[in-house]
């Protein structure tokens, strides 16, 4: 077991619940009009919404001839302006096992592939600016995208910030666990209820229920 010095976490599907389908699906919809795009193909929308890569934006912008950076900084402003909304509405809220962690010696930091923008609002509206020593999420814009999870980037920035050596992340997809170990972290996958019967081809260090379990690790239980 190792003694961490810091406890890292991604923030939706593990402090917060994660955005619905429906408040992402309309962002992308006000983007595609926003660049003069009214209806776009479904499986468009689809690959906007998760997951994008550089490539596959620019794809999609392709085929309706928009500029990918003019759609994705749209694309960006309304899914956080989105987000925004589902919380301030009482559609989203912090998982209330977070509590189990609270009281932990370890220095606290959020690592999300997120818009900063939207990570920075969490954390002052869920009551966690005294929880957490740093917080990073990326800048909007297709740059961006580059230093997404399973890229290392923000994870390091965040140790470096902490002065860490040891640390565990703590996440609920695959890329979370690829972007720990690129980062020389252990990795936990939490298992929760959007994320049940997710199939891993990598190995995380440990899998769990809650946070109430990773609390259990962290104190080396």
């Amino acid at each position: 077991m190792t003694d961490y010095d810091a406890i890292l976490f991604d923030n939706d599907g593990v402090l917060v619940e994660p955005p619905s389908d429906d408040a992402l699906r309309g962002a992308a919809e006000r983007a595609f009009r926003e660049v003069g795009v009214e209806s776009p193909d479904d499986d468009h929308l689809a690959e906007v919404l998760r997951g994008v890569t550089p490539e596959s934006l620019r794809e999609v912008c392709g085929v309706y001839g928009v500029d990918p950076d003019e759609f994705w900084s749209a694309r960006d402003r309304h899914a956080s302006e989105a987000q925004l909304a589902e919380f301030r509405d009482g559609d989203r809220s912090r998982y209330d096992d977070v509590a189990a962690v609270a009281d932990l010696a370890h220095d606290f930091g959020v690592v999300s592939s997120n818009q900063h923008a939207t990570i920075e609002f969490v954390v002052d509206f869920c009551g966690f600016t005294d929880w957490f020593d740093t917080y990073y999420g990326r800048e909007m814009g297709v740059e961006s995208l580059e230093k997404k999870k399973p890229d290392p980037h923000f994870l390091e920035r965040a140790m470096a910030d902490l002065g860490a050596d040891d640390a565990l992340y703590v996440g609920d997809s695959e890329s979370d666990v690829v972007a720990a170990h690129r980062a020389g972290l252990d990795s936990a996958f939490v298992r929760r209820d959007h994320c049940a019967d997710v199939s891993l081809s990598v190995e995380p260090d440990y899998e769990v229920r809650d946070l109430h379990e990773v609390a259990e690790i962290a104190d080396g239980e």
